[in-house]
């Protein structure tokens, strides 16, 4: 199962894929797509482009898209719903699974805590992928991501197959 994590944010939105065969995960691909510019509408557009080669070029299986918490600034936690709409919109379009995670969710998958930092998140990430060269925060969070819908897919097929042997 090849799995592409996305963080969604305006000037970055940062990807990562991974690849994931029973317990073993191998970094396939990461980066940063950038923005931009004033105008919104070219921004979202220029992503949205940027995002579809990641699809196209790397062939994910499924997809998973970090949810926005709502900050003090309405208009900047509008902005990023718009990009946001952009990381969900792709890989649907694809006609991928997409999984939705917490921030914190993420952490604790990956850290171990629900409010850990950047470099936390990186540092586990590198543990956790030998060898991976990052492009950024950003690409660190969205591999983050994808580990953290790696886990919760291998434990949502586990549980199914336990109903099917119970049920068969």
């Amino acid at each position: 199962m090849r799995v592409l994590g996305v963080d969604p944010g305006l000037r970055n939105m940062g990807w990562g894929i991974i690849e994931v065969s029973g317990s073993r995960i191998v970094h396939v691909a990461n980066g940063i797509c950038h923005s931009s510019g004033e105008d919104l509408a070219m921004r979202l557009l220029s992503l949205y482009h940027q995002m579809t080669d990641v699809v196209s070029n790397w062939a994910p299986d499924t997809a998973a898209v970090e949810q926005t918490f709502v900050n003090k600034d309405a208009v900047a936690t509008l902005k990023l719903g718009q990009a946001r709409a952009v990381a969900l919109l792709v890989p649907a379009q694809a006609g991928l699974p997409v999984a939705e995670y917490a921030p914190n969710k993420v952490k604790k998958t990956v850290v171990g805590v629900g409010h850990a930092d950047k470099q936390q998140i990186d540092h586990m990430v590198r543990l956790q992928l030998p060898g991976v060269e990052i492009k950024g925060a950003d690409a660190a969070d969205a591999l983050a991501i994808a580990l953290c819908h790696a886990h919760y897919a291998r434990s949502s097929d586990r549980f199914s197959q336990a109903i099917a042997e119970a049920v068969a």
